[in-house]
């Protein structure tokens, strides 16, 4: 079993992007014909890639799509490397938002008709196209590596597509619209994996599941279930006591 990553390894290869346009975002890159590429990421990250291109459905999630409705949305797991490593981008969802209130989570929503296709790369553009609008993450500076299959949040019927993504070149990020994102953050991977910012969340409705205490943040739900099981797949994850339980307030 490997340990989280701690530091760089070796790039190899060189990434291919094809610039263009957010839609009504002029001089904004984001790849209209996305190109999705493994090619030149960092040592540290094979492990996610291979994971994305072998890991089923069940194996991340007991909530699969329905056979019919759902909105189909898309968020981004955004990789990148700071001051203590490795490190993934968070942020935290608006308390007066009606769904998932006060909730960190990825960047991330619902695709738009502009966004194209949600069978083919529609979840991708809007993966990209909501960080830029939730955090000003420039997308030129992002090189998608990998989609994992789609999952499903029932209490809010999303469809979700997982987008992974690698921050070769970081830009300035903050909450764009207070109204909808309290605050945009980092954390590092390797804090993450720390057993002692591992705990079990119980929600009200009797539902368990994984979480974390990170940055000040409870990190629960869908995007404590992702960060979880990325972890577990990619072999950075400790023993951990899953006894050690934190409730939830039941208007969460």
């Amino acid at each position: 079993m490997t340990s989280a990553p701690q530091q760089y390894g070796e790039t190899r290869g060189s990434a291919v992007r094809e610039p263009s346009e957010l839609p009504g975002a002029p001089g904004l890159p984001d790849p209209r014909q996305v190109t999705v590429s493994a090619d030149g990421l960092p040592e540290w990250l094979e492990p996610v890639a291979r994971v994305a291109a072998t890991v089923e459905p069940r194996q991340l999630s007991r909530f699969l799509p329905p056979a019919g409705g759902g909105r189909q949305s898309a968020v981004l797991i955004l990789f990148g490397h700071g001051d203590h490593g490795p490190e993934l981008l968070l942020m935290e969802r608006a308390g007066t938002l009606r769904s998932h209130a006060g909730q960190p989570s990825f960047p991330g929503g619902a695709l738009d008709p502009e966004d194209g296709d949600p069978d083919g790369d529609g979840p991708v553009r809007a993966a990209l196209r909501e960080a830029w609008e939730e955090t000003g993450l420039d997308p030129a500076g992002v090189q998608v590596f990998g989609v994992l299959p789609r999952l499903y949040i029932p209490v809010s019927g999303f469809v979700v597509t997982p987008v992974l993504g690698w921050w070769r070149e970081p830009s300035p990020v903050s909450a764009v619209d207070q109204a909808e994102t309290a605050r945009v953050f980092t954390v590092p991977v390797a804090d993450l994996a720390d057993p002692a910012h591992r705990v079990t969340c119980c929600h009200p409705s009797g539902h368990t599941g994984p979480a974390f205490l990170v940055e000040g943040a409870l990190v629960w739900g869908f995007t404590g279930g992702l960060i979880d099981r990325i972890l577990h797949f990619t072999g950075w994850e400790r023993p951990w006591d899953r006894s050690r339980q934190v409730p939830l307030d039941r208007r969460a």
